[in-house]
């Protein structure tokens, strides 16, 4: 396939991949994109890190120059997002009240952050975090210090956020449901470490806690009262409770759903025509042969690459091994792997976390199903090929610091 019209209902990473893989790879027909926010489709990570920081600038943030669509003949629809579709008629509605006609039709609509219902949460100085304005405002807001930001939620995004707040010299509490920050991703050993990289730069926890209530004078956010009764001084508040899959128009259209959009490892949904992918896909994954939906970057890059060549009816497969990264303050980290196979599992270090330069590694049944390394550049194309090679290994060695990894592979 070509030639045809295709729709892209979503103004994120996976639709702005999707269109320019799909031009790249020779189709010469429409291609449509609706965007939900009134942006060009950019990149999530810099929000909460370079650009936050002041490091980037927002000309770093764009998934591609905003010239390209019009050079490429996308058009792309700022601020109008299809809001209904039919897959019998091979139709979709705008919120504008525009009707447009596809052959295949991609979903791409993303996630939105998880909203709790506490009293004071409408109050100024209250948000959430997910947008390039959520961002913009968070920036302005830091970047002079000498305020006071709780954070509510201990995953990546509030750990993120914790350390740029700081950076710029904010007091900073965090709360979180777990006993340690980031314990449910990668387990209490590793995320300790975090935690006291956290605790040595100032930033206060309050673990395991919530957040009961919300109070302020004059309209504007003052203080966070938690389920102990503790009132925590707040000038700002950050709820980053996670995420929950946009399946709206998903679920109007009559798609299967379960933990977002269920879709095949061509990211084909229940109708033939539909796609889906990024944060919304519940995907099918070869290696595993269980459905995974990832919320990071690089599943919303490789899957936008291959919805764009499964619509085109290549045997195009998301059978990447997941990845993900995170800085905060000096420490950069990078993971690949299955979380699910990992879970449960205590990691294996070759080096020690005092030095704050390690890596760390999952095994299940002998073989690596996930590896983490922490200030350790260059070392993921390895880690990957020990996944997917599903390598036997012996414990020891893969701990020794003097065995290159490059060794451990089964044609070294």
């Amino acid at each position: 396939m070509d030639t045809g019209n295709i729709v892209i209902a979503g103004g994120g990473l996976a639709g702005a991949t999707a269109a320019r893989t799909l031009r790249s790879e020779g189709f010469t027909g429409t291609i449509t994109i609706a965007c939900a926010e009134a942006q060009v489709p950019y990149l999530r990570p810099p929000l909460s890190k370079e650009f936050l920081l002041g490091k980037d600038g927002e000309d770093k943030v764009p998934v591609v120059p905003p010239d390209w669509y019009g050079e490429n003949g996308v058009e792309l629809l700022i601020g109008d997002p299809v809001v209904e579709a039919d897959p019998p008629a091979h139709a979709v509605r705008l919120a504008s009240g525009k009707e447009l006609g596809y052959s295949k039709l991609l979903i791409a609509t993303g996630a939105q952050p998880r909203k709790l219902p506490l009293p004071g949460s409408e109050l100024a100085g209250v948000s959430t975090f997910r947008t390039l304005d959520d961002s913009r405002r968070l920036k302005a807001e830091l970047s002079d210090g000498g305020r006071h930001l709780v954070m509510v939620g201990s995953g990546w995004i509030g750990m993120e956020l914790a350390a740029a707040a700081r950076s710029y010299g904010n007091e900073v509490t965090l709360l979180g449901l777990e006993d340690i920050p980031l314990s449910t991703a990668i387990g209490p050993e590793l995320g300790a470490f975090f935690r006291d990289l956290h605790e040595s730069r100032g930033v206060q926890f309050r673990l395991p806690a919530s957040a009961k209530e919300i109070t302020g004078t004059d309209g504007r956010a003052g203080a966070v009262v938690t389920d102990s009764g503790e009132e925590l001084p707040a000038d700002l508040v950050v709820i980053a409770a996670g995420v929950i899959p946009d399946t709206a128009l998903a679920e109007k259209a009559g798609l299967t759903l379960e933990n977002g959009i269920l879709v095949d490892a061509n990211l084909r949904t229940s109708s033939p025509d539909v796609f889906a992918a990024g944060d919304v896909a519940n995907a099918l994954h070869p290696f595993t042969g269980e459905h995974h939906r990832s919320e990071h970057w690089y599943n919303a890059l490789m899957g936008g690459k291959v919805a764009a060549r499964a619509m085109l009816g290549q045997d195009a497969k998301l059978d990447m091994v997941p990845y993900f990264y995170t800085d905060q303050f000096d420490v950069a980290m990078e993971y690949s792997g299955f979380p699910s196979l990992a879970a449960g599992q205590s990691p294996l270090l070759r080096g020690s976390m005092d030095d704050g330069s390690f890596l760390a590694f999952w095994l299940d049944g002998g073989a690596v199903v996930a590896g983490m390394s922490i200030n350790r550049p260059k070392v993921h194309k390895t880690i990957k090929a020990l996944i997917t090679g599903r390598v036997q290994l012996d414990p020891a060695r893969l701990a020794d610091p003097d065995v290159a990894l490059e060794e451990l592979l089964p044609d070294a």
